[in-house]
């Protein structure tokens, strides 16, 4: 992406390098897929959470951060730019339709960060948090997608950044609050598939993005298009069972597929187009 030049928001807490309390350490095999498939689960965190031990219960990470090298730093800046583009993208489309756009807030993280919707490790992955507006990334997470993941270049990370704001646009719309609404009324696959639509329109958003980024700035480059569909993809629920257990179980999607990802947020990023963004009164299986 070419980005020299751009501004970059305001609307960011850089908490790196800053002493943090301590937490019980989270370990075992499954931390990365566990990771990858909360990433993009900013709808409603707060339920992924509740399985991190309370402050105070083990030592966690050092209480004393590093510095940040130069290649955290280059990370947080190119996450602010990212940032300040959804908001000149967000902004004048909320216009369009008579509404405000209240921009989110970006913390910037390392190894663990108290939010919300609860305490909060870096295996936790980038999420947002509808409790307080607010998008938390740990910018370590863009090593781990390029090296365990395969989804590598810059705009698989503005993919990531731009799915999260588009949960916070789900937020401002009223579509948080109607899904806390359905969760005691539903199964737990009812509600999965509720999750998986979310999911979905989530990623039409960051299309959606991506279409008036180009349109406005004229920021991608030749092979950005195909970071971001390798992002979807890398990130789908049947991958990423099949890559953990070996099986795929789609009454656990909560995310949707490889396919069902690339496939939305291709639409949102060939028309810009608000009014094809309901994937909630679709037949579950036309998704």
């Amino acid at each position: 992406m070419r980005l020299d030049g751009r501004r970059q928001s305001s609307n960011v807490d850089d908490r790196r390098g800053k002493r943090a309390p301590k937490v019980a350490a989270t370990g075992g095999i499954g931390i990365l897929v566990v990771a990858v498939i909360v990433m993009l689960m900013g709808g409603d965190p707060a339920k992924l959470l509740n399985n991190i031990p309370p402050p105070g219960a083990a030592v966690g990470p050092g209480a004393e951060p590093a510095p940040l090298s130069e290649r955290e730093k280059a990370a947080g800046n190119f996450a602010t730019v990212i940032l300040a583009s959804t908001e000149d993208v967000w902004t004048p489309l909320f216009a369009d339709s008579g509404q405000r756009y209240q921009p989110p807030e970006m913390v910037l993280f390392q190894d663990l960060v108290n939010s919300g919707c609860g305490q909060a490790t870096k295996a936790t992955g980038p999420f947002y948090c509808p409790a307080d507006s607010k998008v938390y990334l740990d910018t370590s997470f863009f090593d781990q997608m390029s090296q365990q993941l395969g989804a590598s270049g810059d705009f698989a990370q503005a993919y990531v950044i731009a799915h999260e704001v588009g949960h916070h646009v789900q937020n401002l719309l009223g579509r948080t609050d109607w899904m806390n609404q359905q969760r005691a009324r539903l199964s737990e696959r009812q509600y999965n598939q509720l999750s998986v639509r979310l999911e979905l329109q989530a990623d039409y958003y960051a299309g959606v993005w991506a279409h008036y980024e180009q349109k406005r700035f004229g920021s991608l480059e030749k092979g950005d298009i195909a970071e971001g569909l390798n992002a979807a993809n890398a990130i789908g629920d049947d991958r990423l069972q099949m890559q953990a257990t070996g099986t795929v179980k789609p009454h656990l999607f909560t995310h949707g597929t490889s396919e069902q990802r690339i496939r939305w947020f291709s639409l949102g990023l060939k028309t810009g187009d608000l009014s094809q963004a309901d994937t909630f009164d679709m037949a579950y299986e036309d998704l």
